[in-house]
């Protein structure tokens, strides 16, 4: 039954409400019937000793006059009295009761005046014969048929004398009808509150649990492989923070998974490319095809085709080092300007055959940084790699080393040509992505060298960022930390 998430949060809403309203309920009617009772039992007090004055008015003269004599000698003037202390609420009855506690007058709840002949209980009458004045809710029993609150105030003679006791009662039938009402308008009340708590908390909850349903099934859509799946987001909550940044992560796979199979394919293709062409060559030779003197240059092709196969499989390798922590970085220090100025020179023959304008900016003549070496030469050497290869023909080629922030060099590879797309900028430090989908460019290439240095410069805790423009130009820049003050490197 509570399987679902909006289940639990319907009944656990529908609970507190429930039990919210029950202790609303008890308080309120509480404080109700306490006041209630307080009220009546004031009420009563005074009426019980209103009464009671007015018979110890008539004894003052007399001494131990029997209670029934005096009430029958001033009949009239008790009826009147009676009726009048009655007047103030039609609930009240008053009995007069004597000592043995036989009623003998009384004003019923009707306004009906006479004598009753009924006979309080005697546990009652112990109490107030000692001049105790009580005040109790009992049934009285011989007198009234239902439990009534009642206040007794005793009828003293002159010399101190109990001879009589004036019991003041109110039915309970009232404050219980009140009660009643009151408790049923709360509890219709409650019910409409609470169908309009249901359908707030229902709609509310929809909207919390609807995305987490919608991404469950994305979820099991990726599982399947299917990374087109979206979550709608609506609003600017937790919820909607969530569902944007679940459907990023589908963006991420999806993008992942075309770079795979891009991998794939072009892994596929530079291995069945160099493959075919070794294997054409060799069975031209054993089969005589080739003549002899022809011999060395082809084998110097096959030579350059294995060469670009170890190529390969050294990046999936390093790749493979990499992602499993194999890779330990030795971090000493290094003179990065001289590392700069060697791996321009071995560009030497490149660079004049596209007649490039070569520039080299360093802020000293030495700067030395503090990494792996090795490392940083295979970044440094595959950005000047890609500079040259994909710079126009006679256009602007610069390598430059300044100073920045925080004790630090930062290296920049700049070069005049194709530049990279807007759109591709984001994942050029992707791995297996490659912007050159074409492969007019770049032939020997697999997109994997910018993730290698991405991975490398992470590892050195220094940052590695692209800035370019389409047709124009294209600078790649990291950061290495400098050993030792600025301008005191030696």
């Amino acid at each position: 039954m509570f399987k679902s998430v909006f289940a639990k949060y319907i009944s656990a809403f529908m609970l507190i409400i429930f039990i919210s309203f029950l202790i609303l309920v008890l308080i309120i009617t509480g404080m109700v019937n306490n006041y209630a009772v307080n009220a009546k039992e004031k009420q009563l007090a005074n009426a019980a000793k209103g009464a009671a004055e007015f018979l110890e008015a008539r004894t003052d003269t007399l001494s131990k006059t029997n209670f029934t004599q005096i009430i029958e000698g001033a009949v009239d003037d008790v009826d009147r009295m009676l009726r009048a202390l009655s007047a103030a609420d039609q609930d009240v009855s008053i009995l007069l009761v004597d000592n043995n506690g036989k009623v003998v007058r009384m004003i019923s709840d009707a306004g009906e005046t006479g004598p009753s002949g009924a006979v309080v209980p005697r546990n009652i009458m112990d109490e107030v014969n000692n001049g105790v004045a009580l005040s109790e809710f009992e049934a009285l029993d011989g007198v009234f048929n239902t439990p009534h609150f009642f206040y007794t105030a005793p009828v003293f003679t002159g010399d101190g004398y109990v001879c009589g006791t004036v019991f003041a009662c109110a039915s309970s039938a009232t404050q219980d009808e009140l009660l009643s009402v009151m408790i049923k308008t709360i509890i219709i009340a409650s019910l409409w509150v609470m169908l309009a708590a249901l359908i707030a908390v229902y709609v509310i909850t929809e909207r919390v649990i609807g995305p987490l349903k919608n991404m469950s099934r994305m979820a099991k859509d990726f599982a399947a492989g299917d990374f087109n799946a979206r979550v709608p987001v609506r609003g600017n909550d937790e919820v909607a923070e969530l569902a944007v940044a679940f459907n990023n992560m589908a963006d991420s796979l999806s993008r992942l998974e075309i770079m795979r199979n891009t991998f794939v394919a072009n892994v596929s293709h530079d291995l069945r490319t160099p493959m075919t062409t070794i294997s054409g060559f060799i069975d031209n030779i054993l089969s005589g095809a080739i003549p002899p003197e022809k011999h060395t240059y082809y084998l110097e092709l096959i030579r350059t085709e294995v060469q670009r196969l170890a190529r390969l499989v050294s990046s999936l390798l390093d790749i493979s080092r990499i992602q499993a922590g194999d890779r330990k970085f030795d971090n000493r220090p290094f003179d990065i300007c001289e590392m700069a100025r060697r791996i321009l020179i071995s560009f030497e023959n490149k660079i004049e055959a596209k007649r490039l304008e070569i520039s080299f900016n360093c802020d000293e003549e030495r700067m030395i940084a503090f990494a792996d070496h090795d490392a940083i030469y295979q970044i440094l050497y595959n950005l000047c790699d890609n500079a040259v290869k994909f710079s126009r023909e006679g256009g602007k080629l610069c390598v430059s080393l300044s100073y920045s922030e925080g004790n630090h060099v930062t290296v920049s590879v700049y070069n005049e040509g194709e530049g990279i797309a807007a759109a591709d900028l984001p994942f050029v430090f992707e791995r297996f992505y490659k912007g050159d989908k074409s492969r007019g460019l770049d032939k020997s290439g697999v997109g994997l060298g910018l993730f290698i240095a991405k991975t490398i410069m992470d590892a050195h805790h220094e940052r590695i960022w692209v800035e370019s423009e389409a047709g124009s130009y294209c600078r790649f820049s990291f950061t290495l930390p400098l050993v030792g003050d600025p301008g005191n490197h030696v």
